[in-house]
């Protein structure tokens, strides 16, 4: 019973910047992120034939409890205003794309796809859960590598990356990252609370970079062992290293609450099959026609056999 998570956000992003706003509905409207949305559905529905897909939401992409422990947390993505008090190229951007996000998830509730997002907390923390809590084979798709950590070969959950698109995807399993990062693969976190992701408003310890990130990755489990090993002056830690690790040692704390995912939340439970037809195929047709994404809403119907 495979299961596909998504990080709709992740794939929404992605959609409306690599495809042209020249994509538009009957009336004119931007429709290039519902329909990349939609084509990257129907592409992974194609490749991993999953018996169950939920669509992960953030309740808040920037949660109190994570901005209280680190205020610089993906800070760099609030909206800014230019200088005459008009909105940055960027806001008016995301102001497009956030008016065509309704409809993609209208979409999948009329067909019947479950949406799930808790307040809060990220859409990370909502795959996160699911991941632990519902049997495999789960196949995560995502641009983020933050949702590496969850890679778990007993369980069956991959990831299926999609930085370089959806049709050169690469198949994300402990294997891989320990030969992209030469770190244990299950170590993933502990390595990206070092190395940082300026990303994500995280600058990582100070003065340790990739390189030193993966050297106590492959030496240590946790954020704790770490320091208690650099204040005892441990002879796998450099000089260097012990005293960089102990100036950092507040942030290191509180950047590994931040950086790991939750995995505990109460959700909705499942099984969230797919459904064997589509639940009301007249709305669906409406909403399809009105947005002119007929050949999307087509072509994910036909993927998922519907």
């Amino acid at each position: 019973m495979t299961l596909l998570l998504l990080d709709s956000a992740s794939l929404w992003y992605r959609a409306f910047y690599g495809l042209p706003q020249s994509m538009v509905s009957p009336s004119g409207q931007p429709v290039n992120a519902i329909r990349g949305y939609l084509d990257s559905v129907a592409r992974m529905a194609v490749t991993y034939q999953p018996d169950r897909i939920v669509a992960c939401l953030d309740g808040d992409w920037r949660p109190s409890w994570r901005t209280e422990l680190i205020p610089e947390y993906k800070a760099n993505r609030v909206e800014e205003e230019s200088e005459d008090g008009s909105l940055s190229e960027a806001a008016e951007e995301l102001e497009i794309l956030e008016a065509q996000v309704p409809v993609i998830m209208e979409v999948l509730d009329l067909i019947g796809i479950p949406l799930i997002g808790i307040d809060d907390y990220e859409a990370d923390d909502v795959i996160a859960t699911l991941s632990v809590r519902e049997p495999g084979p789960t196949f995560i798709v995502t641009g983020d590598r933050d949702l590496f950590q969850l890679v778990d070969d007993k369980r069956k959950v991959k990831v299926a990356y999609i930085a370089k698109g959806i049709s050169q995807h690469e198949l994300v399993d402990l294997k891989w990252i320990k030969s992209k990062y030469e770190i244990p693969g299950d170590r993933y976190a502990l390595f990206a609370t070092f190395r940082g992701d300026p990303s994500d408003g995280l600058p990582g310890a100070r003065g340790i970079g990739p390189k030193g990130a993966a050297t106590i990755a492959n030496q240590f489990g946790s954020i704790k062992e770490v320091i208690s090993a650099a204040k005892k002056s441990d002879p796998n830690l450099s000089g260097s290293l012990q005293k960089k690790i102990i100036e950092s040692a507040d942030y290191l704390l509180k950047a590994e609450v931040v950086v790991n995912c939750v995995v505990n939340l109460r959700l909705p439970k499942g099984p969230f099959d797919l459904p064997k037809k589509v639940p009301n195929k007249k709305a669906l047709e409406i909403l399809a026609k009105n947005h002119g994404i007929e050949s999307s809403v087509k072509r994910l119907l036909s993927a998922l056999e519907l």
